[in-house]
C-alpha cells in the first residue's frame, strides 16, 4: 500500500531519506551526544548530498565510536590515518583532522555551559522556532540565527561550521521547524 502523506519536497522516495524525514529531521534533540553526531555529520556533508551522508552513517558511527567527543578528542595521527583509509566513510583529511578539533571545542563548551544542548538551543532562547514555510523555495540557506551560531562556534575553535551548515543542523535538530506547512510532521513538529 502506497504511503499517501504529504511530506517535504526533498525527503524524495527513496526509503532511507523518507524514514530520515518522517522520523528525526527537525525533531527536538537536546541529547549532547546526538547533537554533536549531527555537527559532526553535517560537516563531512558540506559539498556532497544529505543522502550520501545517511548512507554511510553507520560506518560513520562505527569509525568515530559512536561519536563520543572523549574519545574523537583524544583521535591520534593513527586514528586520522585510519580514517582515510575507510572506504565507508567520507575520506576528507580536513573534515576528519575538524573533527578532533571539533571534538576538543565541543568538550570545553560543555564544561562552560553545563552541557552543550543549553548551549545550542541559547541561539533560539530555548525553544523551537516555528516557521510557516509554504514551500522548499521559502526556506532560506542560512538565518540571522546560523549566522549568531557559525560566528561564536569558528570563535571557540570549531571548524565546517558556516551559516549555511549552522543552520541545516538546526533544522535537523528541531532547533527550528522547517517543514513545509503541508507536510503531514508540520503540526507533530510545531507541538514540540
Amino acid at each position: 500500500m502506497k504511503d499517501s502523506r504529504v511530506r517535504c519536497g526533498w525527503a524524495g522516495e527513496d526509503p532511507l531519506y523518507v524514514a530520515y524525514h518522517d522520523t528525526e529531521w527537525g525533531v527536538p534533540v537536546r541529547d549532547d551526544r546526538v547533537l554533536f553526531e549531527f555537527l559532526v555529520l553535517e560537516g563531512f556533508q558540506a559539498g556532497l548530498s544529505w543522502i550520501t551522508i545517511l548512507r554511510k552513517r553507520e560506518a560513520f558511527r562505527r569509525a568515530f565510536r559512536g561519536f563520543d567527543p572523549k574519545k574523537i578528542a583524544r583521535f591520534t595521527g593513527r586514528d586520522r590515518l585510519r580514517l582515510m583509509k575507510d572506504e565507508g566513510i567520507v575520506r576528507n583529511r580536513a573534515k576528519i583532522a575538524a573533527a578532533g578539533e571539533n571534538a576538543r571545542a565541543f568538550l570545553a563548551v560543555q564544561k562552560e555551559f553545563g552541557s552543550f544542548s543549553d548551549y545550542m538551543w541559547s541561539f533560539v532562547g530555548g525553544r523551537p522556532i516555528q516557521n510557516r514555510r509554504a514551500t522548499l523555495a521559502d526556506i532560506p540557506a542560512e538565518t540571522e540565527e546560523s549566522r549568531a551560531l557559525s560566528k561564536d562556534l569558528r570563535e571557540r575553535g570549531f571548524r565546517f561550521v558556516g551559516p549555511t551548515i549552522c543552520y541545516a543542523h538546526m533544522q535537523a535538530v528541531g532547533m527550528v521547524n522547517d517543514h513545509v506547512m503541508t507536510c503531514f510532521r508540520y503540526k507533530s513538529s510545531k507541538a514540540k
